[in-house]
């Protein structure tokens, strides 16, 4: 993969160590059979409330914009933000928990004193002079690899009260931490509109749509979907709501077939 670089000098003077499992925090230990023995940490693990947000890397304006002011809403009010530092919804979560006075955890897919992206060197080391936290389960110097990033959405999930999935396709990484999240025990939140989204709550997901929803999620008040859902006619009411007044604008923005989309816009007259 390309995009890493080593950026030990580039991090606030902390040093990475090694923390065992006595040591890890409780939510981690929840893991299935102790698949996660040990952590290589810089920074500070939190031991509170805490939620994940994840989403897709190549996500809209819309779905960082949505994950930024839910990271910060949650940070207001003294909740930790859990991520894996992507492009995307993961970085937008990261710096709305920053933006709000929080702190937040990056679950990274290579070792501590590597920054990928490359570009999120500057965010990484806002979340470490912040008292959050670099985590990963690669001592430095290992570089990011395909399968990495997958064996690192359970322990995403693990680290979190909740999984909050904002924007994702039906192939997304993202889904895998929301099964992991269900496996273990954890309340999973979707923001309506996107495939993947869809898909998580027609299997019983609760429902986002504004930061408080989220909170609601975590008084054991979860909102739930009131209708009869179907990807494909959600995915371009989410086009529509956005500003999309054209079948071809809905195709640019929901990537559907116009047969799709057409389809869709029938159910929706």
């Amino acid at each position: 993969m390309t995009g890493a670089v080593q950026v030990a000098n580039c991090f606030p003077p902390v040093t990475t160590r090694l923390v065992e499992a006595e040591a890890l925090p409780k939510r981690i230990q929840a893991l299935a059979q102790g698949s996660v023995r040990r952590l290589y940490v810089r920074g500070k693990l939190s031991e509170g409330p805490a939620v994940a947000i994840v989403g897709a890397r190549a996500a809209t304006q819309l779905g960082m914009d949505r994950a930024h002011a839910i990271a910060r809403h949650l940070a207001e009010r003294g909740v930790h933000v859990v991520s894996g530092g992507a492009l995307g919804i993961d970085g937008a979560a990261h710096r709305g928990a920053l933006a709000g006075g929080g702190t937040t955890t990056v679950v990274l897919g290579c070792g501590c004193d590597v920054a990928y992206p490359a570009r999120h060197a500057a965010l990484f080391d806002r979340v470490l002079r912040s008292g959050g936290a670099l985590i990963s389960k690669q001592r430095d110097g290992s570089q990011p690899r395909r399968g990495s990033f997958l064996a690192r959405n359970p322990l995403i999930a693990a680290l979190a009260d909740a999984c909050v999935v904002v924007e994702a396709d039906a192939r997304s990484g993202s889904l895998a931490t929301a099964r992991a999240a269900r496996k273990l025990g954890r309340i999973v939140v979707a923001w309506p509109g996107s495939r993947g989204c869809e898909l998580l709550l027609e299997s019983g997901a609760a429902m986002v749509e504004q930061p408080s929803d989220v909170d609601a999620a975590l008084a054991g008040e979860p909102r739930m979907p009131q209708r009869s859902l179907d990807p494909d006619v959600e995915i371009v009411r989410a086009a529509l709501e956005a500003g999309a007044r054209s079948v071809e604008a809905i195709v640019t923005k929901s990537r559907l077939p116009v047969r799709v989309v057409l389809r869709a816009l029938a159910r929706l007259s």
